[in-house]
């Protein structure tokens, strides 16, 4: 989407009131006309004056760099986002801890703040960002695209707002495993001794990604995202037939053949994720089951023109077809498809949903209470892993 440029200056004779009515909620006016933007308490962009796009990227670039936490390069197209964002705007990006988690994500909006390396922004689970929003660390902000991401996926005053998501998938070395599964109940009518090595992305008891393949185990098998534990039952019986590897699976353990099958989610795996040839992936015929994470400003964050920057920049058409790219699906897709702005080429390398299969998106409360049943019995039942 290309950015229009609109003037930054304010037209002479222009009062407070005038800017009050334009929604410049975060501009004062001195005594000689000149203008004064507090953008830490920006909400959203108008359309000309102090807090247009044009005056926003004025004053990111003068605050010239950009403090991102936890962003793998190779996690959703985040390395060449990145580079993007950083080449169009020519400002510095330090992007720390690219492996961290959510958790740690908010655990170092609380403990850095007030210094320069504090992050600016955040990527995070859905449930974090609730949490973060309840400890007050989070701004409120709408980008320019609001009205284009779906009411579900976004918090009503801008505190939060669902960026990228996917399914949980079924990834399978062709070249060693005879026939792949397309279904959890599949993936019962082989034995390790028979070719299935099954694993997970991580724990369960630590991952969230993990977690939700255990959920969607149980809704394949007679549970629901209220009831998990035919979930663990699932992987239990996977383990007693010697199909489950207990261990972290990625690409390492794939192209060992420790696992030849990995419960992750779709853009993870696909797009080079799991670097195996052969390597394909399927979304279950059985269960669909999906989550989004969610994009923040920090509240106390030592760039708040960047920050905000930042997020035009990933909810505009470019931003959203660069996730795209990294086979994630964006929040914005339903109206950009609809609107013929999404990369049909990358559309089409989307694995492929079910048909007459509802989409699930489980809430934060169903999350949580699976995490419980799922930390009172795994151990027990599966096995602690490694």
């Amino acid at each position: 989407m290309a950015l229009k440029k609109v003037r930054t200056v304010l037209l002479a004779g222009a009062t407070v009131t005038g800017l009050v009515a334009l929604g410049v909620s975060g501009a004062t006016v001195a005594a000689s006309g000149a203008s004064s933007v507090n953008w830490a308490k920006v909400t959203h962009l108008t359309k000309t004056g102090p807090t247009s796009m044009t005056a926003l990227v004025a004053a990111a670039k003068k605050e010239g760099k950009l403090n991102v936490i936890a962003l793998p390069n190779n996690w959703a197209n985040y390395g060449n986002i990145i580079k993007g964002f950083s080449r169009k705007y020519h400002i510095a990006i330090n992007s720390e801890n690219p492996e961290g988690s959510s958790a740690e994500e908010i655990q170092a909006v609380a403990s850095d703040k007030g210094r320069s390396t504090a992050p600016d922004v955040i990527d995070v689970g859905t449930s974090y960002a609730l949490t973060a929003q309840s400890e007050h660390l989070l701004a409120p902000y709408k980008v320019q695209t609001w009205n284009e991401i779906p009411a579900g996926l976004k918090q009503a005053a801008g505190y939060w707002f669902d960026d990228y998501g996917g399914y949980v998938a079924i990834g399978c070395n062709t070249k060693t495993v005879t026939k792949c599964p397309t279904s959890f109940k599949q993936m019962l009518t082989e034995t390790g001794a028979q070719g299935y090595k099954i694993g997970l992305n991580n724990s369960p008891l630590t991952s969230n990604s993990a977690l939700a393949a255990v959920q969607a185990a149980a809704v394949a098998n007679g549970g629901s995202l209220s009831n998990v534990a035919p979930g663990v039952d699932f992987f239990a019986t996977l383990n007693k037939n010697g199909a489950f590897v207990n261990t972290i699976a990625d690409a390492t353990t794939a192209q060992q053949g420790t696992t030849n099958i990995i419960i992750w989610w779709d853009y993870l795996q696909a797009n080079g994720g799991i670097s195996v040839p052969g390597w394909k992936v399927v979304v279950p015929s059985d269960v669909l089951l999906g989550e989004y994470y969610s994009q923040a400003i920090s509240a106390s964050a030592p760039d708040p023109a960047a920050a905000r920057l930042w997020e035009e920049y990933l909810y505009s058409v470019q931003g959203q077809n660069l996730w795209l790219a990294g086979g994630a699906r964006p929040a914005e897709l339903a109206f950009m498809q609809a609107h013929h702005t999404a990369n049909k080429g990358l559309v089409a390398k989307l694995p492929a949903l079910p048909a007459h299969v509802t989409p699930l998106f489980p809430s934060t409360a169903q999350i949580e209470a699976a995490a419980t049943v799922v930390n009172s019995t795994w151990a027990a039942k599966v096995g602690a892993g490694s």
